[in-house]
Order: C-alpha cells, then structure tokens, then sequence
C-alpha cells in the first residue's frame, strides 16, 4: 500500500473496503482500506468516526506513523478552513503552499531525545511540490475549479479565533485557518512521506462577515468532498514517484 486520503471535517468515505487497526509505538490507528482498480488506498478519518476527536486530542503521530508502517508514501489531506482572504470565499478549495503554526500542547516530534535521537526537519516545502503540482494538472484536466494556493494557520482549538487574532493573523500573511493541518504536515516531513493538503473553504473567518452554522458547515463540505476525493485518487492512480520532490530526503 502507497497511498492514503486523510480526511477532515464531513470527509469520511472514500468507498467500499475491509477496516484495520494498526498498532505503532503511539498508539493505535483506526483506518479504512479500499481497493480502487487494484489500486489499495488507505483512508484515515482524522476525527475518528463520527467525529469524535476533537483537534487538540488527535493522536496525530500515530496516525502518520501507522500510514508509514503500512508503506503509504503519498498522502492527500483534506482540512476544513475559514477564509480570511476575501479572494477566498466558503465553498473554495485552496491548496495549502505553507502554514504559520500557532499550537500550544502538540507532540510535534518523532525525534525527542534519549533513543529517539535528536533531528531536525527542512521545511522549505513543507507541502510536497509534486503532488501539488499533480493536483493542479488533474483538476486543470477535469475542470475541476481551483481557488489558488495559500498559507494556512494552524490554531489550537477547538475554539474559533478572535476577530482581533484574524486581523493579526492576515498581517502577518494568513489566508486561512484551521486546526488540524500541524503537526501532521511536520509528522509526514519527519517520515520521507510526500504529503499535499486542499482546504475547503466553510466560512468566513470572525471578523470577516457574518457568522455561519455547523449546519452550513456540512453543507459546503458536502458540496465539495466527493470531487476532491476524486482528484486524490486520479493524481494516486498517476503513480506519483519521490524522486520528484525531496520529501524523503529532509531530515537534518
């Protein structure tokens, strides 16, 4: 297995398939495995089933750990963002280029000392360059419409920002934000695993214009999901190699 779909908010089947628990040295992970024309892709729910993890809880270095253990080496993600570009509107995917990180609590290192060692990680690209690049081309020949790329902000939740934080965060060069793309952009770097991940766009964020339900929320990314799953799986079946990038090579 080569390849694996993590899925965010309201993005949790990718189809039909057998459910395995994969046991690392972090913990357990739950993912879902499907057979797409001899092609077996691995789909990790990042919130659990019903979504049930809030994004401050997510095992995160399991997850990425038991995708590595499985030999996944491409990884798509999917992450529900609020916009705080006014190019940006709810319902837009943006592809993520790079992320400013404004976590507090996360485990963000495989490498902690003692037996682990201690290694750092280039972060140059922090979002695989081939497999956005993949992205753009596949979406470009099915017409799929694609907002731009952009950077994302990673806050710790589960609380939504402030007004006063957006107006900061949009200085400083945010176009979206979210909860959950870091550390697992940082995990999947540490790993050699050329990882890419497209934000949907749900809302506007606070400050911006008027507030929108959990309800809306669902909508928009229902709207969106079953194309982007799509997309994944056509760059997936495009058999993407790591001599294109140097994703496995950024460990310092």
């Amino acid at each position: 297995m080569k390849t694996a779909i993590i899925g965010g908010t309201g993005l949790y089947s990718a189809g039909d398939g057998r459910q395995i628990i994969q046991e690392t040295e972090y913990g357990k992970a739950h993912l879902d495995v499907i057979d797409i024309d001899g092609m077996e892709v691995a789909f990790l729910a990042r919130h659990g089933r019903g979504h049930t993890v809030p994004p401050h809880r997510i095992n995160y270095r399991a997850n990425m750990k038991a995708l590595y253990d499985l030999g996944v080496r491409h990884v798509y993600a999917s992450v529900a963002v609020g916009s705080m570009n006014p190019s940006y509107k709810p319902g837009d995917l943006v592809v993520l280029s790079d992320f400013l990180d404004f976590t507090k609590v996360r485990e963000q290192t495989y490498f902690t000392g003692g037996e682990a060692g201690v290694r750092h990680v280039d972060m140059t690209d922090p979002y695989c360059k081939n497999l956005r690049q993949l992205f753009f081309d596949k979406a470009a020949e099915l017409g799929v419409p694609i907002a731009g790329s952009g950077v994302y902000v990673t806050t710790e939740g589960p609380r939504f920002e402030t007004a006063a934080e957006i107006r900061f965060m949009r200085l400083i060069g945010g176009d979206v934000v979210g909860m959950t793309n870091v550390p697992e952009a940082v995990l999947a770097k540490e790993l050699g695993i050329c990882y890419s991940a497209v934000g949907i766009v749900t809302n506007w964020c606070t400050g911006m214009t008027e507030d929108i339900s959990g309800h809306e929320i669902d909508q928009l990314v229902g709207g969106r999901k079953d194309e982007l799953t799509r997309l994944f799986i056509e760059v997936f079946k495009m058999h993407p190699v790591q001599s294109n990038c140097q994703c496995n090579a950024s460990l310092i």
